[in-house]
């Protein structure tokens, strides 16, 4: 809207703190700008926009001293929201897939309800892998793939303040493929995690369109 100046102080000086501490209130911020020609522009943003998410303590990532992640507990994180399971298993792969186990994918409450809602993921968003082997291949369904033994662990978590730029803010961390776990681990290299999620992810480094759990939840 528009406001002459002249009317924008009168106000001021009749309410003073009063019309900001109502506009606080009502959950809107006003700021006044004014142009060469002494019209006063009033914009409206919702403070929702300005404000960050917070995660709750127990969707919060662990860090060691020297920056190394300390990793989710399973008790924790399968209580997470599961978003799907890829297998590139090695019969599909001349016999040596990169990646030959199941892939059990969670996200953290929080940030699934934001994707829900805006379709972007937050500053605190947590993504776990929990890797499991490929076991029998026939079952009374019929022949198929079906899970085996747990085998290992892979983070990847969104920090815009702690990660770098060329990986979007995203850190990838992996706890070994085989068990016993590491109980920490330092940051993958770019090259062997995040510059092919750069390069091939649909979705701000995640690639949800192997994810129909995530296309089919995504806000507008």
């Amino acid at each position: 809207m528009l406001i002459h100046r002249e009317q924008f102080f009168s106000v001021v000086q009749r309410f003073g703190s009063a019309l900001l501490t109502g506009a606080v209130t009502a959950g809107v911020l006003v700021s006044v700008v004014v142009g060469s020609s002494g019209v006063c522009h009033a914009q409206q943003t919702s403070t929702r926009e300005q404000s960050t998410i917070i995660m709750p303590e127990s969707e919060r990532p662990k860090y060691t001293a020297d920056g190394q992640l300390i990793p989710f507990s399973p008790e924790v994180f399968r209580e997470w929201i599961w978003v799907g399971e890829p297998l590139t298993p090695n019969d599909l792969n001349d016999g040596e897939a990169n990646f030959p186990e199941f892939h059990d994918v969670y996200i953290n409450p929080t940030a699934w309800r934001e994707w829900k809602k805006t379709g972007t993921f937050p500053d605190g968003t947590v993504l776990i892998k929990e890797l499991t082997s490929v076991g029998s291949k026939k079952a009374p369904s019929g022949n198929g793939y079906f899970q085996g033994e747990f085998t290992g662990l892979e983070h990847a978590i969104k920090d815009t303040k702690r990660f770098p730029a060329e990986a979007k803010g995203w850190g990838y961390f992996s706890f070994g493929h085989k068990y016993p776990l590491k109980t920490q681990a330092a940051q993958n290299p770019f090259a062997s995690c995040a510059a092919c999620h750069v390069a091939n992810a649909k979705d701000d480094m995640v690639f949800t369109q192997y994810y129909p759990v995530l296309t089919a939840g995504k806000g507008k």
